[in-house]
């Protein structure tokens, strides 16, 4: 018996979890036509087979047809529902996980436009700020309605074999009910905390009633909205104890805070830059108050703020929901004493800014989360061991690196810098984003533990490469920055990689000019904003920092809104020219013959990268496919075997930023996918 608190077993009712990690509900948007198919499934099973003991699916699960899902949901009223479901939990029971799903009716978090074109419900007029839908007042058929929706919902997960359901009351329908500052409703469902839990009671009630005594439910809900004229702490409190005291629920899942807007639902949902596990001291306080099972995740990042958690009594159960999008198999790590080896979450929230945009989830660290069906987690042994030299130690090189070592080839990498990283390593100059560096260091570890023979300093040119006499090339050079956009004047600009290297210091009055809309621009506004000086960025897209995501902007608009910083979108620079110890900057528009003028002393342009190539194009001659990348058997996970030289020494590839400028989740899986057959 190990002494460690996250291997103890816990016993939820009848129900023996064997350890103490979870993963919380969540919708990664992978169902297809609203229902968990194979990839929901096989997602799930990945870390089921690697140990966690309960892993709950569907955060918001709709119970209702007027709770049209905003992004990709599983539709739990329909019954087809009940099938997959079983599939996915008889799948997770034989590997001794238990599943749980949430169920919900999104209330006013949804828009009227959705579906089936229904009226937006709730217990007031006030629209939410993220989704903008004006709700219709609820009337006392809708509540007898969603009562009955509830409990019909509950029922085929039952059926399904799940072992429990969590109802969400955070933002949603139950705890809008709940919230002064949301329900202005008379009568028997407004006013004190009795009438406006009365709605709650009764699901809970209904659901009960359909169930039985012996299936879990619980629920995941706010007991503290943190904002002015919400649910207090002190209300909070009571809203567990009365919970509790109801004798309806097994066990409490804890959320602090609200989520009506993206920076309140960054808050409840921290991401990189932000404060660790903000709130598990009050999820214990919880706990503490309650003597009740309680739940708890937000951003518990690493495997000893999760023991902490267990061994403190602040949790019974603590959820590692993104941890275990970077790496599914952090228990079987745990277990085998390889604590060492976890990837770690780096909180980039690729994962969730992207389900709230309308993608499916994605970890930038990790582009087998959410392609299990196609993409490994452990990458298999190859057949023959080969010589694989690979150019640039990067996010795309060292991934490159570190696969096709798994795979068992002997592999040198040759990086002009004498630190692995490429862009990362500029990326986490900003202390916001130094977890980024966590990216390399996996795999820098990786590789040396594999055996990667690295030879930094090294600036490879043709012979250099062919001297190692390699069976693979794979370049990864990334690209140096492009800011020749301009009708006259790029020679009076600078990149904002010029900023945040340090190579040119911030000016007094500066302009920038982001064309990418990534976070190089965002970046390059914070380090010359803290200087004390006025920043204006400027963009051509109708909404500023265009690729980054809703919660992701949150902290740099934190920093960005202190300063003097100021926004100007839908207009483009078009030239500069200097006027004595000052630069006129000449702005256009897209939408007409319309400009304006700005007197600065800096210009910043942010307009991506352009690969940095030379050294490909010089081997390309020299190998067996011409670079020739066959995008059929690369999709469809074959090994590459085009042959346009059969003189040719090597294969030859090139992956990430060396092809085209894009993003470091983009880089790794070309690595990936690539290697994975090599």
């Amino acid at each position: 018996m190990s002494n460690d608190p996250l291997l103890q077993p816990y016993d939820l009712k009848h129900l023996r979890l064997k350890n103490r990690l979870m993963i919380t509900s969540h919708e990664p948007a992978y169902p297809e036509d609203g229902m968990p198919k194979d990839r929901y499934r096989a997602y799930h099973v990945e870390r089921a087979r690697a140990g966690v003991a309960l892993t709950m699916t569907a955060g918001s699960a709709s119970v209702a047809r007027d709770s049209p899902p905003v992004f990709n949901n599983i539709l739990a009223w329909k019954d087809e529902v009940v099938g997959w479901m079983k599939k996915l939990a008889d799948e997770c029971h034989d590997h001794d996980c238990a599943v749980m799903i949430q169920l919900t009716h999104l209330g006013r978090r949804t828009r009227w436009d959705k579906a089936d074109w229904l009226p937006v419900v709730s217990s007031s007029f006030e629209r939410e700020a993220s989704h903008k839908a004006f709700p219709k007042k609820a009337e006392e058929w809708d509540i007898a309605r969603i009562v009955e929706d509830y409990a019909d919902a509950a029922e085929r997960m039952k059926a399904a074999g799940l072992d429990g359901i969590e109802l969400q009351a955070y933002g949603h329908l139950l705890d809008q009910f709940w919230s002064p500052a949301t329900n202005d409703l008379d009568g028997r469902y407004g006013g004190d905390l009795e009438n406006r839990m009365r709605l709650s009671m009764e699901v809970l009630s209904a659901v009960r009633a359909r169930v039985g005594a012996d299936f879990l439910v619980g629920i995941r809900y706010v007991a503290d909205e943190d904002m002015a004229g919400g649910i207090t702490r002190e209300e909070g409190l009571e809203i567990s104890r009365r919970l509790k005291n109801s004798g309806l629920v097994d066990f409490l899942n804890v959320i602090r805070g609200h989520i009506d807007t993206d920076a309140a639902l960054t808050d409840v949902i921290p991401v990189q830059g932000m404060r660790s596990n903000p709130h598990l001291d009050f999820a214990g306080e919880i706990r503490a108050a309650t003597q009740f099972p309680t739940f708890h995740a937000a951003k518990i990042q690493d495997v000893a703020t999760a023991r902490h958690a267990i061994a403190s009594g602040k949790l019974d159960m603590v959820g590692m929901t993104r941890a275990h999008m970077a790496d599914p198999h952090i228990m079987a790590k745990i277990l085998r004493g390889e604590e060492e080896r976890i990837r770690p979450c780096v909180g980039a929230n690729y994962c969730l800014d992207r389900i709230y945009q309308g993608g499916m989830a994605l970890c930038l660290h990790n582009p087998a989360t959410g392609r299990e069906l196609e993409q490994p987690h452990s990458v298999p042994a190859a057949g023959a061991r080969r010589r694989v030299v690979v150019i640039g130690a990067g996010p795309a090189g060292l991934e490159a690196a570190r696969v096709a070592a798994e795979r068992g080839h002997e592999v040198i990498v040759h990086e002009a810098a004498n630190d692995p990283g490429g862009q990362v390593r500029l990326t986490a100059q900003t202390p916001r984003r130094a977890e980024m560096i966590q990216l390399i260091q996996w795999r820098f570890e990786e590789c040396t533990r594999l055996g990667v023979t690295f030879r930094f300093n090294s600036v490879a040119d043709p012979e250099t490469v062919q001297a190692e006499r390699p069976e693979v090339v794979i370049v990864a050079t990334g690209g140096l920055p492009h800011t020749e956009v301009l009708s006259d004047g790029n020679g009076q600009v600078v990149s904002t990689w010029d900023i945040l290297s340090g190579d040119v210091t911030p000016g007094e009055t500066v302009l920038i000019y982001d064309d990418a809309g990534d976070y190089a621009g965002l970046q390059a506004a914070e380090k010359i904003a803290a200087t004390g000086a006025r920043v204006e960025i400027v963009t051509r897209d109708r909404s500023i920092a265009s690729e980054v995501m809703a919660m992701s902007l949150t902290p740099a608009m934190r920093e960005l809104q202190q300063r003097d910083v100021t926004f100007t979108v839908t207009w483009k620079l078009d030239a500069v020219s200097r006027e004595g110890n000052a630069l006129r900057a000449v702005l256009g528009s897209d939408y007409g013959g319309f400009t304006r003028e700005r007197r600065v002393d800096q210009v910043v342009v942010n307009h991506g990268t352009r690969p940095l190539d030379e050294l490909y194009f010089e081997l390309r001659d020299g190998s067996s496919n011409h670079g020739e990348v066959d995008y059929e058997a690369l999709i469809a996970g074959r090994p590459q075997t085009v042959i346009r030289n059969p003189q040719g020494a090597y294969q030859l590839f090139r992956i990430g930023d060396a092809v085209a400028a894009r993003n470091t989740h983009a880089a790794i899986y070309d690595a990936l996918r690539l290697c994975k057959v090599l």
